[in-house]
């Protein structure tokens, strides 16, 4: 009976050990820093974006971002923002812009789920896209999730993976990334707003491996 009893001890001990260790977050860092990324995509040129404030990086939680413009030889212009984290297991947890775009006065009209073909990718990447307005300005919004080379447009599965990710590998690190471009009021104006940005995302993809970890 004390065998017994000492045997389930040990074994308790060792289960307690095992799950402390695996709690303990580990902090993925970035491949290379988010601010090193090329300001020439293909075609495009960028520029920084105003700086966040303190009070927004304290609310996002984030470890390191990007905020940049963009705009091609054409005139078409993308907004750019990558969030990291490198954990996700202290509090901090990416913000669905769906839950921030109406805070700064933008509200979503439409809303769906699309491919995009990436040179030298065999799959096409499932992204949101969401139309936003404020008073007469429109935008085209996409966005994805971005964790150990995976990308995933549902919040939802996202919590998934982080939690499975958390377990197997102990690691909860992801990025989101998120391309802004506006909707001009022309017959056209939704469908060339599209093509610009899915053309901007063929551009930026590829360089995303440079930074954010696999």
């Amino acid at each position: 009976m004390v065998t017994r009893l000492l045997v389930v001890t040990a074994l308790f001990l060792a289960s307690a050990g095992y799950v402390g260790f695996a709690m303990e977050p580990e902090r993925i860092p970035l491949r290379e820093p988010l601010s090193g990324m090329t300001y020439e995509l293909g075609e495009w040129s960028g520029r920084p974006a105003p700086r966040l404030t303190d009070e927004v990086l304290a609310v996002l939680g984030v470890d390191e971002y990007l905020n940049r413009y963009y705009a091609s030889p054409e005139g078409g212009l993308a907004g750019l923002y990558i969030g990291y984290y490198q954990t996700q297991r202290e509090g901090d947890t990416i913000h669905s812009p769906m839950n921030c775009l109406p805070g700064a006065g933008w509200q979503p009209v439409r809303t769906d789920r699309v491919d995009i073909g990436i040179p030298g990718r065999t799959e096409p990447i499932h992204v949101n896209e969401v139309v936003i307005e404020k008073g007469l300005d429109r935008q085209l919004v996409l966005y994805w999730y971005q964790s150990r080379g995976r990308v995933v447009a549902s919040e939802y599965w996202s919590k998934v993976f982080m939690v499975t990710d958390a377990i197997r590998y102990n690691r909860s690190d992801a990025a989101l990334v998120r391309v802004v471009t506006p909707v001009r009021n022309s017959a056209t104006g939704l469908d060339d707003a599209r093509e610009r940005a899915r053309a901007f995302v063929q551009v930026l993809f590829p360089q995303l491996d440079r930074h954010l970890p696999s």
